[in-house]
C-alpha cells in the first residue's frame, strides 16, 4: 500500500523529526523568522524552508511577511487532534506505570527486610 503524501494530514506531517523540532522551536519562541529558525536547526535555509512548507500545508504553521522577512507562527490548535488521539492511550500508560511503580517498591521491600 502506497504512503500517503506528508500534506494529506497532520500525523503524516509530524511524522518527520525535524519537522516536530520546528514546531518545538514555534512553541517555545512564539512567531519566529525563517533565519532564526535556521540558525537553530543548523540546516541549510532550503531545507527548512521545506518543512515549513508541509507543515503550512496542513496548517499547523501560518506564515506573515514582516518586510522582507516571512514569520512563522504555530497554529497549535490544529495539533488537538493528535493530543485527542494520543490521549485514548492515557490509561493504558498509567497503569503500565503503576505496575512498574508497585513492582519497585516490592523489591525495595525485599531488598530490606
Amino acid at each position: 500500500m502506497p504512503r500517503s503524501p506528508t500534506t494529506s494530514d497532520v500525523f503524516n506531517a509530524i511524522a518527520e523529526p525535524r519537522r516536530r523540532q520546528l514546531i518545538e522551536l514555534l512553541a517555545a519562541g512564539g512567531a519566529l523568522a525563517v533565519g532564526a529558525l535556521v540558525a537553530s536547526m543548523d540546516l541549510p535555509q532550503p531545507v527548512v524552508s521545506k518543512h515549513l512548507g508541509v507543515l503550512r500545508k496542513v496548517g499547523i504553521v501560518s506564515v506573515h511577511k514582516d518586510g522582507k522577512q516571512r514569520i512563522y507562527s504555530l497554529e497549535a490548535d490544529r495539533l488537538k487532534v493528535v493530543h485527542d488521539w494520543v490521549k485514548n492511550f492515557e490509561q493504558l500508560w498509567s497503569h503500565h506505570l503503576d505496575r512498574i511503580k508497585l513492582r519497585a517498591e516490592r523489591k525495595a521491600r525485599g531488598e530490606q527486610a
